[in-house]
């Protein structure tokens, strides 16, 4: 036995040899190219610190960001039939959905939650434009409705961040049913006198934008997301104008008021606390009394 060829020399390979890298330790910003480190992107709310640019979050992260301590309950959803249409393309759909869920490790593109944002109870729902393209079907409509359902019976307000490509084609025409029943469950708000305050965030199109989305007390928006119903290539060959510069952006909205806001996602949290609290007609939170959110980072890190 050789104990320099046998032992020594594989004993200071393994020292010095090139270990691997996880592919998702950096992330490369859509915006600037800046590449970004996972624990410094996940710290800052997937904010690119370079050139500012709002990158997509799920719905998990944005709510451990948002409520008292990262703590919050999901609201239970009705289940919807899996295949109504019996829908098949180049995949069938209970394929795609499958497909999805295992991508973005998530049920459907809503989450519902209760829980507390400085101390003042909330229901919120959020889309995953991750789960095919945050498409609103069957169950989307059902996740507003149980939203908006658990809110008045527990009276508390409901905050709703938008994410989505529009309707759902592989559910047809009970994709678009959900728009009149979206509108019914912020009917149902208005009526228990309860406040709805929407966050648009990027991008927010079609059948949503049409619906719900555009519904809300007091509208939100991250900024430079894109808001609109049509495309802004359908609608230049449609009325044969070049269109104006920054179209269907946040900040291009809330110049010609179909907004009330365009507030940072790191400031989006105070934001809503303080809007919350006065449409409640509750006093206005005491700054060093705030219990902080979670730490994303952290939970990042947990995954």
């Amino acid at each position: 036995m050789n104990w320099i060829s046998n032992y020594v020399r594989p004993k200071i390979n393994s020292l010095f040899s090139r270990r691997e890298v996880p592919e998702n330790l950096w992330t490369k910003c859509p915006e600037c190219g800046t590449m970004l480190f996972h624990r410094e992107l996940a710290g800052n709310l997937n904010v690119c610190s370079s050139c500012d640019h709002h990158m997509a979050i799920n719905p998990r992260d944005r709510f451990t960001s948002l409520f008292d301590g990262g703590i919050f309950t999901e609201v239970k959803v009705p289940e919807p039939p899996a295949d109504p249409l019996h829908f098949r393309d180049q995949k069938k759909y209970p394929d795609r959905l499958k497909a999805a869920q295992k991508a973005s490790g998530e049920r459907e593109a809503m989450l519902v939650a209760e829980g507390e944002i400085g101390r003042t109870p909330i229901v919120a729902a959020a889309q995953d434009f991750s789960f095919m393209a945050g498409s609103m079907g069957l169950y989307v409509g059902n996740a507003i409705l149980a939203g908006a359902e658990r809110a008045v019976k527990l009276k508390r307000p409901f905050v709703l961040f938008s994410a989505a490509g529009g309707a759902r084609m592989q559910e047809g025409i009970l994709s678009l049913m959900q728009m009149p029943r979206t509108t019914v469950a912020v009917q149902l708000l208005k009526e228990a006198g309860l406040p709805y305050v929407v966050v648009l965030t990027h991008p927010t199109t079609g059948g949503v934008t049409a619906s719900y989305a555009m519904l809300g007390d007091v509208q939100i928006a991250e900024p430079n997301a894109l808001i609109g119903f049509a495309g802004a290539r359908v609608i230049e060959q449609t009325i044969r104008e070049k269109l104006p510069e920054g179209f269907q952006r946040a900040e291009y909205l809330l110049d010609h008021g179909m907004l009330d806001r365009v507030t940072h996602r790191k400031s989006m949290r105070e934001e809503l606390i303080t809007i919350l609290r006065m449409l409640m007609g509750l006093s206005p939170a005491v700054k060093g009394d705030l219990p902080p959110p979670g730490d994303l980072a952290v939970a990042a890190d947990a995954k």
